[in-house]
């Protein structure tokens, strides 16, 4: 059983030494510990610190290219190095590397493929009123788009085995939490989450530029990848409430037109014509997204079952094929 400790990296020369030193070094029910840094286009000391306190692995990027690249090509570097688990941790000591055991364990006893950190949001003194408010209410907000009982959802304190490795897929660059989470709790892995503490805030985020901009990043991250995974709930609701909205005031007008007396109110009537037409379209809309949903999964089940076969039995598949057609090869010379 081989554990690799991944550690996104952009300008942590200050205080990826205390992150490393606190990394256990051995874990009852795991054969060997590494640990692979992913350089995320850091322009200080960063890969010479790594290497210095004797770090495994360092893969990365010569430009900055986002948190969510960078937990993915951990975790495809991870798999390619053998690993049957992976840990993702944060370079800025948030989280206690003693709590890495207690992280693993769910996977361990074969009770989970993807376990997350739940840190003790109302007990950090470093997290204003508002954080911790944001905190909880997003964390609701991403259970509900899930499914899933995660309850610290911004959480990067992880653990994936192999299986659940090989099905994670991440398209944003922003970041990796909400999103992964959306994917696991609509996809076939079983989630848990294990309390996890934290340590002195040794630096701010640098994971967006304000709460305002992290806000936005978030709620877009949020509805894209829900909308990915469920467009006929989203373009229905849309378009049956313009559809509506522009009935409401078709009976308006008719309401009008019949009863009340009253001439005019053209308007209403081209309004309501417009927007029951629209909301008819965007429902159309949904019924062809949804079909794209279904080959989207396919796609997803198609690719992961090729990173299992080149990651686990590619080897093995090519040296069968070429036993298989080297006596074609013979026999047609």
């Amino acid at each position: 059983m081989k554990l690799i400790i991944q550690i996104p990296c952009f300008n942590e020369e200050e205080t990826l030494q205390a992150t490393l030193c606190q990394l256990p070094r051995s874990i009852p029910g795991i054969d060997s510990i590494e640990v692979l840094v992913i350089n995320d286009g850091s322009t200080d000391g960063t890969v010479r610190c790594a290497r210095e306190r004797g770090v495994d692995h360092v893969v990365g990027f010569a430009k900055n290219q986002g948190l969510g690249t960078a937990f993915k090509t951990g975790l495809d570097a991870c798999l390619k190095l053998g690993a049957d688990l992976i840990v993702n941790t944060d370079a800025d000591n948030q989280y206690m590397g003693d709590d890495i055991p207690a992280l693993v364990a769910p996977i361990l006893k074969g009770e989970a493929d993807l376990v997350v950190g739940r840190r003790d949001i109302s007990s950090i003194d470093h997290f204003s009123p508002t954080k911790k408010w944001l905190q909880r209410w997003g964390s609701w907000v991403v259970r509900k788009a899930s499914g899933c009982t995660i309850e610290d959802t911004t959480s990067g304190f992880r653990a994936f085995n192999r299986e659940a490795a090989l099905r994670t897929i991440v398209y944003s660059r922003f970041s990796y939490t909400l999103e992964t989470l959306i994917h696991a709790g609509l996809g076939p892995l079983s989630l848990a989450q294990v309390n996890v503490r934290v340590n002195a805030k040794l630096r701010e985020s640098r994971l967006a530029g304000s709460t305002w901009q992290y806000i936005k990043k978030s709620a877009a991250t949020v509805l894209r990848v829900y909308s990915m995974y469920n467009p006929l709930k989203v373009f229905l609701f849309i378009g049956g409430l313009a559809f509506l909205m522009g009935f409401g005031l078709g009976l308006r007008y008719l309401y009008f037109y019949f009863w009340a007396g009253a001439s005019g109110h053209v308007q209403s009537l081209i309004l309501s014509a417009i927007l029951m037409i629209v909301g008819f379209q965007i429902m159309i809309i949904g019924l062809v997204a949804d079909l794209i949903g279904a080959n989207r999964r396919l796609n997803e089940d198609i690719l992961y079952r090729l990173r299992k076969l080149e990651l686990e039995g590619g080897i093995e598949v090519a040296e069968k094929l070429r036993e298989i057609t080297q006596p074609m090869r013979v026999r047609r010379g």
